[in-house]
């Protein structure tokens, strides 16, 4: 299964959410206080992430380390968290706690009945914490398994500040005017969007942002747990209005076929790069991070971004993805493990990687004041608005079975390829994805 979107990158550093409450709950974190109530024991730690990604969650686990005097050992999985872990458990190695990426293998490591139920403390740091939304996507048949600890806004779209000057248009407020805001920069020289073609992903980004506004949220909820099928109007009307976009070859860079020959972080590279092809690219929050790391730019000033925009007289939508913590029923350590969970679920510990950068929280206990720049405070305020108006999403494609929502060159991701090569028939493509998904659902049950 693929990792995707949250950790596509390392050194994400423009985003920065810095939390200044203090959770409640806290069970063996909290009461260990100085005492080091858990010295001389071990967690181990799986999870997606590498290079700075991982370096800053290990001052996450140091920051543990220092308050309970348990010591932790992490292990990078690569993408494939699903095979990695289960091969450890068949082994008897099984880690303590894992960073699951996607509600999906969530599901999945619970139905096969490897993890274990937060305890009551954490329980109540996610209450006091946390919109309802997040528990419900750390929940598998109402009990409560993980705690979503790092997230990703996905409904950003990036845009180059001086390209829009040079067009002379302000940040657009629907789809159309975001079409109509493209032509125009298109008409000074620059194509109008870098869209990233060649990785399917990003696709079912673009068509879960055009959905979740256009259809509303029940749909969307319908949709991901295919309680609604795929030749449904509203899947047939979502992929017109994207057809608008994917069919026009001056909006895009490269037309469809450039696009399907250009990567996210080379989507990025087009608009923030040294050789601008574009004003624009659409994607999440994480943008930022190779526009600065990798390109040199300043948030708020070289790089921007406005809310992808409503659609069809919608709301704006806000679609999320994010990384939960789930403790091992056959870890050799489950109280130290889920000591670590109670800590990750308080502000303090989200903290230690705001402070770091390349970090967003769902955590709604935050200060404001302690982001790093203007762009990050709108960024976290939009993400925790969302949820405490129960109007975020999480990614629909990592909510699938991976045969559907999760595969190269398969699936949702290639028939979305094959819908940009050729976007003349949305009610086609419609029925393909429904083909696909039946198969796909099927085979999880």
């Amino acid at each position: 299964m693929m990792r995707r979107r949250t950790t596509l990158l390392t050194g994400c550093t423009a985003l920065v959410l810095a939390l200044g409450a203090t959770a409640c709950g806290g069970g063996d974190v909290s009461a260990g206080g100085g005492d080091k109530a858990l010295s001389g024991q071990t967690v181990t730690v799986a999870g997606v992430w590498s290079g700075s990604e991982q370096k800053n969650f290990q001052k996450v686990l140091d920051a543990f380390t220092e308050k309970t005097g348990a010591k932790t050992q992490f292990t990078s999985t690569g993408d494939n968290v699903s095979t990695v872990v289960g091969s450890k458990i068949e082994g008897g190695n099984a880690p303590d706690v894992v960073m699951v990426p996607q509600v999906g293998v969530l599901k999945q490591f619970a139905q096969s009945g490897w993890l274990k139920p937060l305890s009551g403390a954490a329980q109540k740091s996610v209450d006091t914490n946390f919109a309802p939304v997040w528990k419900n996507y750390g929940s598998v048949d109402g009990t409560l398994y993980g705690l979503y600890f790092k997230a990703a806004h996905k409904s950003t779209v990036w845009y180059s500040p001086d390209a829009l000057a040079q067009a002379g248009v302000e940040a657009p407020k629907t789809y159309d005017e975001m079409l109509k805001a493209g032509q125009t920069v298109s008409d000074s020289g620059l194509a109008a969007f870098s869209v990233a073609g060649q990785d399917g992903w990003t696709l079912t980004d673009w068509f879960e942002n055009v959905y979740l506004s256009q259809a509303g949220p029940e749909k969307y909820d319908a949709l991901a747990a295919h309680e609604l099928k795929w030749t449904d109007a509203s899947v047939v009307e979502a992929l017109t209005t994207l057809g608008k976009l994917f069919k026009d070859k001056q909006l895009i860079a490269g037309g469809q076929k450039g696009a399907l020959n250009t990567d996210f972080p080379g989507s990025v590279e087009k608009v923030f790069g040294p050789k601008p092809e574009a004003g624009m690219v659409y994607e999440g929050d994480f943008v930022a991070g190779v526009a600065k790391d990798q390109f040199g730019k300043k948030i708020g000033e070289d790089a921007n971004f406005f809310p992808f925009p409503e659609v069809g007289g919608g709301k704006e939508p806000v679609v999320s993805g994010g990384d939960a913590a789930v403790v091992l029923k056959d870890g050799k350590n489950q109280k130290a493990g889920m000591a670590l969970l109670e800590y990750l679920a308080t502000p303090e510990a989200a903290a230690v990687w705001a402070e770091a950068g390349g970090f967003l929280s769902p955590n709604k206990n935050v200060d404001l004041a302690s982001y790093g720049d203007d762009v990050t405070r709108a960024t976290a305020k939009s993400l925790v608005a969302a949820g405490a108006s129960d109007s975020v999403r999480f990614d629909m494609s990592d909510q699938a079975p991976a045969a559907f929502g999760g595969t190269k060159g398969a699936g949702e991701w290639k028939l979305l390829q094959d819908f940009l090569r050729d976007p003349s028939d949305p009610k086609g493509t419609a029925a393909k994805l429904e083909a696909a998904a039946a198969k796909a659902y099927q085979g999880q049950g």
